[in-house]
């Protein structure tokens, strides 16, 4: 077992550079990569070495400040066309995580509300902005976890897909954070992992952080998601999200709607565990996220050995939305949003 880890850590001064684990290699191999460049946090984002839409949101931070580290010494004019520079490039990585696009656009107004200071002193506030991200994800996952715990029962079975654990943050996750507050408050739980296919987040990641820390965690096939309902296995289902609309509408990693409808079969409740920066209240409803569709090859030789043949066509959509309707409640670090709609969300964001 691993004693103690880091999604990501920065180290040095604003000319450090990001050490993060890569999650493409876990569980087999517990390998730390050290990025020194945008382009290196472009790529570690691109191909999943760190995934999950808070520590993305996080990378990217930390991204902006590397890409920036070579034009600190240059005048402000030419630092704020590589700030912009940056940004855009880096926004380009993955389009439906939300957080992404919060983070980029909170270290843009770091610049814009200093119009006149100099380049190496924004590059210097740029990097406390990003190691501020970063501290205030962790409390945040703390906030989740305690409120989210509250909603679980003792000798609770819980379903999960894909990872919200501490690999999709910099802290102890979302969804996870939920089952490691309640197992703190001594409350036993046994966790069910959706294996999440086709890249196995919930199989590789998910179980490792729970065997981790000690969590009874029982890996299952995504197929096999009613039949463990059916049983009476599941009293409740938690995911994670990478962005939900106004109204409450989530979209999380694909499966997850499935997951949400049988649970409303069974009467089971489906929760949404969150940091309100996943919210993006610019879209009315979940019809108008934008969905990332993913490498033919994710499906057709997953892990390196050709399951499909040749010249089939694939459709690998990375996300689903769940309607609003479906979620029992939305918990995010200020509390939980029963039975949302658009006007509890914006009264709790509010």
């Amino acid at each position: 077992m691993t004693e103690s880890y880091y999604t990501m850590r920065w180290e040095g001064d604003a000319l450090g550079t990001l050490h993060m684990i890569d999650q493409t290699l876990l569980p087999e191999h517990y390998v730390e990569i050290n990025t020194a460049t945008v382009e290196e946090i472009w790529a570690a984002i691109r191909r999943l070495s760190v995934r999950g839409a808070p520590a993305i949101g996080v990378a990217a931070a930390w991204g902006v400040v590397l890409g920036t580290q070579s034009h600190r010494d240059q005048q402000r004019n030419a630092f704020n066309e590589r700030l912009q520079e940056v940004s855009d490039y880096l926004a380009g990585s993955r389009p439906t995580a939300v957080n992404l696009f919060w983070a980029i656009e909170r270290m843009q107004r770091v610049a814009a509300g200093n119009p006149e200071a100099a380049a190496e002193q924004i590059h210097q506030q740029l990097f406390e902005e990003a190691a501020a991200i970063q501290s205030e994800d962790e409390r945040m996952c703390l906030s989740i976890g305690r409120h989210g715990a509250e909603l679980l029962q003792p000798d609770t079975g819980v379903l999960t897909h894909c990872n919200a654990g501490g690999l999709a943050t910099s802290g102890d996750g979302t969804a996870l954070s939920v089952f490691f507050a309640a197992a703190a408050a001594g409350k036993t739980l046994h966790v069910y992992a959706d294996e999440t296919r086709p890249l196995l987040q919930g199989a590789r990641l998910t179980s490792w952080e729970l065997q981790q820390r000690n969590i009874d965690v029982t890996v299952i096939c995504d197929n096999m998601a009613a039949q463990v309902m059916k049983e009476g296995r599941i009293q409740a289902v938690v995911t994670g999200a990478d962005r939900i609309a106004a109204n409450g509408d989530t979209a999380n990693k694909i499966g997850t709607y499935g997951v949400a409808l049988l649970a409303k079969a069974h009467g089971i409740p489906f929760y949404v565990a969150a940091p309100s920066s996943t919210f993006d209240l610019s879209l009315d409803t979940g019809d108008q996220i934008p969905i990332e569709q993913r490498d033919s090859e994710e499906v057709t030789h997953g892990f390196g050995r050709q399951t499909v043949p040749a010249g089939v066509q694939v459709y690998n959509p990375a996300f689903d939305v769940t309607p609003a309707s479906l979620i029992r409640a939305i918990i995010t670090e200020r509390g939980i949003i029963e039975g949302p709609d658009t006007d509890r969300v914006r009264a709790h964001l509010e």
